[in-house]
Formats: C-alpha cells, sequence, structure tokens
C-alpha cells in the first residue's frame, strides 16, 4: 500500500513510497506554528488511480502549512467544479497531458483526468485507420479535445471523461430516421456490426449498430461471412435512440426486398407441375403457414374486412428469417381484393383479402391484429 509519511519536528526524514516509482529524499521542516510535540505524526494513504493518474511533481523541500490547505482547499473545488461538469452534461475542452495503454490523461485544472480509448470519437482512427490506437494516442498529447465528464468521484479519486458523448450532443441533432450515410464498420461482433457514420465535413463522428438481422435479406449465420473491420459501405437509419444515445442502422433496407409484389417469380406460371410450388387449383390441399390461421380469424374481427383466404403457396431458394413475416403487397387491388404476402423460412403465401378499406386503413388493421396475436 503506499505511504506517504512525516514526523513534524524541528528536524525529520520525510518518504514517499509508491509502486510507481519509489521516491525518497530527506527535508528539513519549518518549526511547527502550533503547539506540537515530536511524537505528534501525520500519516496518510494515497490511493493511485487506476483510471486516472497521480501527476508526478518534484518534492519540494518546504512544506507551508498554509499554502498547503490552500491547494486542498482548491482541489476540492475542482472535484466539485468536475460533478457539476457531469451533472449538467457541459462540453469541456480538455487538454491532453499524456496517454497510457488504456488511454489519455487530461488535464482538469488541478486534477488529472482519464478519457479510455473506447470513449474516443471516431473521427481520429478514421481519418488514419492504419495507425494503431497507440500511435494515435502518441499524435494527441499537448491537443484539446471536447469531451464530457462521465464519472467524478472525489473518494475514490476517480475522474472519467468521454469524446464519444461530447460528439454525440453536437451531431446527433443531424441524424434522422431515413437518412443515408457513407459509413466504415468499426468492430464486428457476434450480434452485429459497429459502424462510423461519415458527416458532409469528412469526419466519421457518430456509431450506430447494424443488427445482424439488418445485414442482409438472406438468413445471416456469422457476420463475418460479410463484413470486415474497415469495410466501406452505406447504410441507413431505421432508429434513433436520444435517451439511450443509440442509432440503430440497415444496410438490407437500402435494397429491395429480393420477394416481388407477388409469388409470380416463385410459382411458374406456364401451368407446370413444379415440386416446389401449389396453384390455386391446389388450394384444397394448401396448410397455412404456421401462426397464419390465427391471423386470418383475427382479420375477420376487424371492420371493413369482408374475407380472407390464404391462395397460392412457394419456396423460395433462399432463408431470410425463421418468424413468420406478413405485408401489404405493392399489387394495385381489383374489386376490392388486396393481396396479403406471408413468408417464414423459406416458404411464402399469398393471402386474398376482400375490403372496403384502403391501403392505409388495411395496414392499421394489420398493425393491431398484430398486438393481438402472441
Amino acid at each position: 500500500m503506499p505511504i506517504f509519511s512525516a514526523t513534524l519536528g524541528s528536524s525529520t526524514s520525510f518518504f514517499y513510497h509508491s509502486s510507481i516509482p519509489f521516491i525518497q529524499t530527506s527535508f528539513t521542516f519549518p518549526k511547527c506554528p502550533y503547539k506540537c510535540s515530536l511524537s505528534n505524526s501525520i500519516n496518510t494513504e494515497i490511493q493511485p488511480n487506476q483510471d486516472s493518474a497521480i501527476l508526478q511533481r518534484p518534492l519540494v523541500t518546504d512544506i507551508d502549512p498554509n499554502q498547503l490547505a490552500i491547494r486542498q482547499a482548491r482541489r476540492s473545488s475542482d472535484w466539485k467544479a468536475a460533478n457539476a461538469y457531469k451533472e449538467s452534461s457541459i462540453i469541456y475542452n480538455g487538454r491532453v497531458e499524456e496517454y497510457n495503454s488504456g488511454g489519455l490523461l487530461i488535464r482538469f485544472f488541478t486534477i488529472l483526468g482519464f478519457l479510455p480509448f473506447p470513449q474516443l470519437s471516431p473521427s481520429h482512427a478514421s481519418k488514419e485507420p492504419h495507425k494503431s490506437i497507440q500511435d494515435i494516442a502518441k499524435s494527441l498529447v499537448g491537443s484539446v479535445l471536447s469531451m464530457k465528464v462521465i464519472v467524478a468521484d472525489e473518494d475514490n479519486r476517480k475522474l472519467i471523461f468521454s469524446e464519444k458523448e461530447a460528439a454525440w450532443s453536437k451531431f446527433s441533432g443531424r441524424v434522422k430516421v431515413g437518412d443515408i450515410f457513407e459509413a466504415r464498420v468499426g468492430s464486428v461482433e457476434d450480434y452485429g456490426a459497429f459502424v462510423h457514420l461519415r458527416f458532409p465535413d469528412g469526419l466519421y463522428r457518430l456509431t450506430g449498430l447494424v443488427h445482424i438481422s439488418e445485414v442482409s435479406w438472406d438468413l445471416v449465420h456469422d457476420v463475418r461471412d460479410i463484413l470486415t473491420e474497415g469495410d466501406k459501405l452505406r447504410v441507413k437509419v431505421i432508429n434513433v435512440d436520444r435517451e439511450k444515445s443509440r442509432i440503430k442502422l440497415s444496410i438490407k433496407q437500402l435494397e429491395e426486398d429480393p420477394l416481388l409484389e407477388t409469388l409470380d417469380k416463385v410459382i411458374p406460371q406456364d401451368d407446370s407441375s413444379d415440386s416446389d410450388s401449389l396453384s390455386d387449383e391446389d388450394s384444397s390441399v394448401i396448410e397455412p403457414l404456421p401462426g397464419l390461421e390465427t391471423i386470418l380469424e383475427e382479420l375477420h374481427k376487424e371492420d371493413g374486412i369482408f374475407d380472407a383466404r390464404i391462395s397460392r403457396q412457394g419456396f423460395e431458394k433462399r432463408v431470410v428469417s425463421p418468424d413468420l413475416q406478413l405485408w401489404l403487397s405493392n399489387a394495385p387491388p381489383s374489386n376490392q381484393r388486396f393481396t396479403l404476402l406471408a413468408r417464414a423460412g423459406r416458404q411464402v403465401q399469398e393471402i386474398h383479402l376482400t375490403t372496403s378499406l384502403d391501403q392505409e386503413g388495411i395496414k392499421r388493421a394489420l398493425q393491431r391484429v398484430l398486438e393481438r396475436v402472441p
């Protein structure tokens, strides 16, 4: 345990022992201005901060108790200021003093705080993608970065910053659902890929997630089979959660669903037999897809819907999703009859819907039905 120890008196030894590094020296204290004896002593434990760093300064040969009290008061005031920055989410412009294996050391008045590498803005790595994080950190020493205080714990001497949080405050207002961005893959995980968004100034300011289900219309077993760190691509914003500072992105929604408006290209139209398809004439033997029968019953309960019955069924060569999906075809209606499409795995089925509702009315009815069906 690192120890700072001094004994008050006219002449004494002072030593500071720490794991980073060991320092020993001797000096003479000035005569104590207060009533004290040689037996009085001060033993103070110094806890090095694992997330921040203790600024190493040369040991002075004289300590003025008044100056020491002033320094302690100033340091306490600076911790209060750090807490104020954290609570108000004000952006702090801090100077990079140094770096270590985990991040950057940031000057905050008399305190040194810590900015972990994962909290850096993606703009640094994206500008020079071939540089190591240590080389990037070295180049940032002496520069001033905009960041937010995310941890200010005086008791444990932890002051943590995030440049990503500051970038979110500044740039997230420019991101809306439906926007399309040029992007670069940052990292690939089992559940998806984190992708950096390129803004008009040419810098990658924010990061979003492309979930595995939004990578491709085909069923993806391993994202790494399709995406690699550093890949450049285009993505579409499908959700912005401003409370949680999260952006959801999609790659596949920039492409049309390979399943066309009807099953015309899935089911042969030349009346030839095909083991992978069933025609209207075979409708008596067609079984509805799992879960579809309940949906049809609920559709009959909706006002304005007169009839809903299954029709042709076919099999795709691809597997898009094992879950049942249902949507309204864009095919034009005929005699108040619209076409719905249901899909589960490779199976695709048409549903003929006779109704007085328009397309928007049908969509609302489908939404209500899907909310009722577990």
